[in-house]
């Protein structure tokens, strides 16, 4: 018997659960869904939408969008709203696969998480939950990105409710929506407890190779039988809620009976669904017959509930069963907090019994939580007090008299097991009665009749009103009675009967303890497979609950770097950093715009956060919480190459040590809660700042900038880079309690990249050499993958024997993977040969797996090889050796090349560590195409050549991907990029601009070519949020503008390097770098121009980049307008803003929330014939050098050739008496040169000419070492300009 099911409340929620088994005889691939991923907001008309408030008309619901700019430019409630929520109504059931969402256009207005909300009916609400239990979802860092969240698992639905949770703290909530899915079809029948459906087999159709029974189900009861079906001998299969828990029961009778029963004609003839029609069956488990709809009831492809409404023959109907669910009209809600959740609630007027006087209360709750307080109330006569409570799971009352007078009753057993439970609470007769599920009542005595005084308290109560030691309730409840009156909890919630305090309602969103705490094995792999206990039998039955299938392999990759090896690009994502280990995955970050892949993880402190009056004794406590747990964080960071995290601190009298003794007095705690005080720059243990590092402080008598504790704003800013040490958890400062003393702090996001597992490689270059790790565990099932290159025609992988078992996996041929095996059956051999050679010293991946039921393998891409098992043979696979990876054990046939990410069972092998001490084995694995890096852009393949390597784009949509990317625009074209904080690649300090001083070394590096014949025109333009702006133009007269407008108070820099026409229809390249004050600028292969710019500012929270036509134009000076709006007509090629290569992420990640693009947009060479006309004009040289040397060697024979050597004798004579000459007349024009300075520098009487001379000179070399930078800084990432 297996038990499946991740939530018991499969009773009394509106929520359909699902359930597939499958016998699998043959191949089991599973057939691919459509495409389910059109929009489904965009044409929904204005009554689709509703909100909890909205600030104003032009702020209503229906103007939440995505992408329009109706009214306000979308949703914002008032700022009143305590519970505010916007709601869609999608008109019918709907699959929803994915949720965008935006902030409202052109504001500060934006919602940076949410949670996600579903009802079928509108009133009952479930809250979408990810993989590992998470319900908080990622939203917008401004208003105009699109940040799309696809769904772990699609949710079929057709209400969807968006709660914001967090928004920008300088702005408000703004939301524009759309969500993505496809329409759904359903078909239902509702079962009323006494009725079931029996589906009778096609007697002429029973030969199948895969059986498959999937429905759909909700429930009101928390037991009931959904299918069953029995043979004659025995064997049966029963699928039941017990308890609101799935179970599922497997007998297959007499060892030698293998199949299932209702692939044996004689054996069963029908299967029932709903119940069990007759009573006394043999193979009854359950009193009572499922009550509750079911939806999408196939067997085999064949729809049950259809043909039941048909009243086709097969179909035989028991009892009252309909074809349509009734909503049910439960209102739930859910208390958050287990120190701060309580409902208050007024006591109603009793009603009219003969003993006047006393209460009666009555509710449902479901709870995991083992204790908690229910209720209490004060009672009269005073001072009485009631009390009810879970403890230990047992329901607790609790009389509390004057003194210490204290009354108890007990009732129930097991209330904290996650399903409902009814409670009722009764005074009368002078009793106190407690009723809970309609079990035997518990009574106290009373000696006087008592009535409530004030409020009900359900769930807790406030502290000034409650003094209990118990936790409050967290957990759910419906259905509260006070004195036989319903409580309406939609009056509640709207502010018009009593009051609350940390709840949700309209849902009841408690998580499963087992999910929770993942202790539960069937609970936490509800996926996972079953075998049926008959020793000889090799049948296996697949429960899947969740809405859909998972294969043997992780669902997700386990970091950023596998996802771009698939073909991925920058974007949410989540990786599961211990593969199948126990751990949940996690959403992060993974920006892939730059060489590293790096994967982000935020917390909750983004913005930066001002401190004033914190001391040693009242120190500030700032704690982060990331999007991922500690345990997931720690996987994270020990699986990278390497972790850092920012930490700015800006300060004003604030200092971070105590300048007479040194001790610390701010800090911040390591992962493990450890107390660290460096700030970037040292290694753990050195109490010092970058700037100490650098040598570069405010006052080299200090360490640290802040120490110095002057007046004015300094800062100190490092990256923590510590591994062990990373993340940061939590910060405290404690030096801000004296006059003028402030304090503006910024925890940067822990940022990692490398994945150690991928590239863990080993390089076997003797026959002999081997790895070995311990036995295989792979009695009855095993997988192995990993990835080889070789030139070698054959060569083991790995072995594993036994006594006579054994298992290996080997290169057998050239082309050709092998994967053997015996259990005792004789070897079985599966074998894929590719129609290419696999030894081409190209990377090729190998995944083996095997079971009870079947073996597999896979090569590359090539078709999926199975070998099922023998039906009556042995199972389980004995192994007693070692694992020899790269040989064997006979040291015979081993393999030479590399082998890298060999995961066997789900867990890496360290190959690396295991090679650095076993001889004819090396760590790592040589070649251009064997690093994280990427040599070929565009996604191109990596070829490895004996002496390099070439890029194959054969398989590709751009250009060759070693080619520049060059895209032709007209007048309506643009590019924009949108740069996500704080994933922006500029790593901005502070945006305290106003207060705290700014970093003096801001510097930005621009490249791109163009052509075009058009002026005035807009080339580029980079706008930030705080109103600075960099644009690059050609003027009326097609000269280069370069404006800089870094003080919104001032007027824009403007330089006009080039006065001439570049509006010439030739390619024109320009290169822009700053730093600091410094602006130098190339164009062509002109030299580097140098600029000075009135501000050293840098450019605050970057908004966007954007390319050709600009539409938004606020700020902008006239004749920046005035090209802005003519656009750019011509073509742009290899454009780079600091690391960022827009045109790249344009043409390689459309559809992407950071890219938008407007008007057409065409692929274009242009780059490429600049490249060409480059080389053309070396070969002509080239050429004409060749031509020249031939002419000269090649000009008659005989005495012709004598006369021109004579003719060459004297013209070399010639020239060298010239030569001589020359020199000698400069050495005496030098020493009359000198010695006329040196009387001039007497007669004026020092040196001070020297000295001028020597700044200028001084002057001209630190001129010439930045343009060297520049220089190489181009060169070094001229890799940024080719895709």
């Amino acid at each position: 018997m297996a038990s499946v099911g991740s939530d018991p409340n499969a009773q009394g929620d509106e929520f359909y659960h699902r359930f597939r088994f499958a016998e699998l005889l043959q191949d089991s691939s599973v057939v691919p869904e459509d495409n389910c991923n059109g929009p489904l907001v965009s044409a929904l008309p204005h009554s689709s939408f509703q909100s909890s408030s909205q600030s104003s008309v032009g702020y209503a619901a229906h103007n939440a969008k995505l992408n329009r700019r109706d009214g306000a430019g979308g949703w914002s409630p008032m700022v009143t709203d305590q519970e505010p929520w916007l709601q869609v109504d999608l008109r019918e059931q709907m699959e929803v696969t994915a949720v965008a969402t935006q902030g409202r256009h052109d504001s500060w207005d934006w919602v940076s998480s949410y949670l996600l909300l579903y009802s079928d009916t509108g009133r009952a609400w479930k809250q979408y939950r990810q993989e590992d239990g998470v319900g908080r979802i990622v939203g917008n860092v401004n208003s105009e990105a699109v940040v799309q969240n696809k769904l772990t698992h699609p949710v079929r639905t057709r209400f969807l409710r968006f709660v914001p949770l967090d928004w920008n703290p300088s702005g408000w909530m703004g939301l524009r929506v759309e969500v993505y899915g496809c329409s759904y079809k359903s078909y239902v029948a509702d079962f009323d407890g006494r009725s079931s459906l029996l589906y009778r087999f096609n007697q002429k159709s029973m030969s199948t190779v895969k059986d498959v029974i999937s429905l759909r189900f909700k429930s009101h009861q928390t037991e009931g039988v959904l299918l069953h079906g029995e043979g004659q001998r025995g064997d049966y299969i029963t699928l039941e809620l017990h308890r609101g828990r799935l179970d599922f029961y497997l007998n297959l009778g007499e060892p030698a009976r293998l199949l299932f029963c209702f692939l044996s004609v004689p054996l069963c003839v029908q299967l029932s669904f709903g119940g069990i029609p007759l009573p006394g069956k043999p193979g009854t488990f359950l009193r009572k017959n499922f009550h509750g709809c079911m939806e999408n009831l196939y067997y085999n492809g064949i729809n049950i509930v259809d043909l039941a409404k048909r009243r086709k023959p097969q179909i035989h109907s028991v009892g009252n069963v309909t074809f349509s669910c009734s909503p049910p009209q439960l209102v739930a809600c859910t208390f958050l907090s287990s120190s701060s959740s309580f409902l208050s609630l007024p006591s109603a007027p009793p009603p009219p019994l003969p003993a006047s006087g006393g209460f009666a209360v009555r509710f449902q709750f479901r709870t995991w939580n083992p204790d908690g307080l229910l209720l209490s109330a004060q009672l009269n006569p005073s001072p009485q007090k009631l009390e009810l409570q879970i403890s230990s799971g047992w329901l607790r009352l609790s009389l509390h008299g004057s003194g210490r007078q204290k009354s108890e009753a007990s009732a129930g057993h097991r209330v904290s097991d996650g399903l409902w439970h009814s409670v009722r609470l009764d005074t009368r007769n002078l009793h106190i009665s407690l009723t809970v599920d309609g079990e035997p009542s518990s009574t106290i005595e009373l000696w006087d009749q008592v009535e409530s005084r004030g409020n009900f308290y359900l769930g807790g109560c406030p502290t000034m009103d409650c003094h209990a030691q118990t936790p409050a309730f967290q957990g759910c409840m419906q259905l509260v009675f006070i004195n036989g009156q319903p409580v309406n909890l939609s009056h509640v919630q709207q502010g018009l009967l009593g009051n609350y305090n940390e709840l949700q309602f309209d849902t009841c969103s408690i998580k499963d303890s087992c999910r929770r705490t993942r202790r539960c094995d069937l609970l936490a792999e509800p996926d996972r497979k079953y075998v049926s206990s008959s020793s000889s039998s090799s049948f296996t039955a697949e429960l899947t609950v969740k809405d859909r299938q998972r294969s043997s392999e992780a669902i997700y990759e386990s970091s950023c770097e596998a996802y771009k090896l698939s073909g991925s690009s920058s974007g949410f994502y989540f990786i599961d950093p211990d593969g199948s280990g126990p751990l949940g995955p996690a959403q992060v970050y993974c920006n892939m715009t730059e060489k590293k892949v790096w994967t982000v993880l935020s917390h909750n402190s983004s913005a930066p956060v001002t401190v004033q009056s914190s001391s040693l004794q009242k120190p500030h406590v700032m704690k982060l919480n990331y999007s991922a747990s500690a345990e997931q964080l720690r996987a994270i960071v020990s699986g990278s190459e390497q972790c850092q995290q920012e930490v700015v601190y800006s300060c004003r009298k604030s200092r971070l040590f105590n300048t007479r003794d040194g001790s610390p007095l701010s800090w911040w705690l390591d992962r493990e809660g450890e107390r660290r005080s460096y700030w970037g720059g040292f290694l753990p243990g050195v109490q010092q700042c970058s700037c100490s590092l650098e040598e570069n402080c405010v006052d080299m008598n200090y360490f640290c900038n802040c120490d110095a504790d002057t007046d004015s704003w300094t800062n100190d800013t490092g990256v923590l880079s510590y591994k062990d040490h990373l993340p940061v958890s939590q910060v405290v400062v404690g030096d801000t309690n004296r006059t003028g003393s402030m304090a503006v702090y910024h925890v940067g996001p822990l940022r990692c990249y490398g994945d150690k597992s991928i590239w863990n490689a080993a390089s076997f270059y003797q026959e002999a050499s081997y790895l070995y790790f311990p036995t295989l565990q792979a009695e009855l099932a095993s997988d192995i993958s990993f990835y080889f290159k070789t030139s070698a025609p054959s060569g083991v992988f790995l072995e594993n024997q036994g006594l006579k078992d054994f298992i290996r996996v080997e290169l057998s041929a050239p082309s050709a993977v092998t994967f053997s095996f015996d259990v005792g059956n004789g070897p079985a051999v599966l074998s894929v040969k590719s129609h290419l050679p696999l030894n081409d010293r190209q990377w090729h991946y190998v995944r083996a797996e095997r079971n009870v039921k079947e073996a597999s393998l896979q090569v590359d891409q090539l078709p999926l090889r199975f070998l099922q098992a023998p039906a009556d043979g042995h199972l389980r696979l004995r192994l007693s050796s070692q694992l020899f990876v790269g040989g064997t054990a006979s040291q015979q046939r081993g393999f030479l090349g590399c082998i890298r990410s060999l995961t066997v069972n789900g867990a890496v092998l360290d190959l690396e560590e295991r090679a650095r001490m076993t001889p004819g084995v090396s760590s790592g694995c040589p070649g251009y195409c064997s690093g994280s890096s990427s040599l070929c852009h565009n996604r191109g393949r990596c070829v490895e050549k004996s002496n390099g390597y070439i890029c194959d784009c054969s398989q590709l949509f751009l250009s060759p991907c070693v080619a520049e990317v060059s895209v032709s625009f007209d007048r309506e074209s643009s590019v924009t990029y949108t740069f996500q904080e704080p994933f922006s690649v500029m790593q901005n300090r502070s945006s305290q601009a106003s207060s705290v001083s700014t970093d003096s070394r801001a510097r930005e590096d621009v490249a791109f070519s163009f052509v075009t014949s058009q002026r005035p025109a807009m080339l580029l333009t980079v706008s930030t949020f705080s109103q600075q702006y960099i644009a690059v133009i050609l003027a009326r007269n097609g000269s280069l503008q370069i404006w800089y407008h870094l003080q919104t108070d001032r007027s824009p820099d403007v330089f006009s390097p080039a006065l001439g026409n570049l509006a010439d229809g030739r390619l024109h390249r320009i290169r822009i770098h700053r730093v600091g004050k410094n602006l130098y600028i190339q164009i062509d292969q002109d030299i580097h121009r140098k600029y000075t710019l009135s501000s050293d500012a840098e450019l605050i929270l970057i908004r966007s980049l954007t390319l050709g036509k600009v539409t938004r134009m606020e700020n902008l000076n006239e004749e920046v307008v005035q090209a802005a709006a003519k656009g750019f007509v011509g073509c742009l090629s290899s454009v780079q803003f600091n690391h960022v290569a827009p045109l790249k992420a344009a043409l390689t990640n459309r559809g992407s929330s950071l890219i938008t693009i407007r008007g057409p947009l065409v692929q274009s060479n242009c780059g490429a014939l600049a490249e060409s006309t480059s080389h053309t004009l070396q070969d002509q040289a080239v050429t004409a050098n060749k031509d020249k040397e031939q002419r000269g060697g090649d000009g008659g024979g005989g005495g012709g050739g004598g006369t021109q050597k004579d003719l060459a004798v004297i013209a070399g004579v010639v020239t060298a008496v010239v030569f001589i000459a020359v020199c000698a007349l400069a050495v005496i024009s030098r020493l009359l040169y000198q010695q006329r300075r040196a009387q001039r520098g007497g007669a004026g009487g020092g040196g001070g000419g020297g000295g001028v001379k020597d700044e200028h000179r001084h002057s001209m070399y630190t001129d010439y070492r930045t343009e060297l930078h520049l220089h190489n800084s181009v060169r070094d990432n001229v890799k940024e300009y080719y895709i």
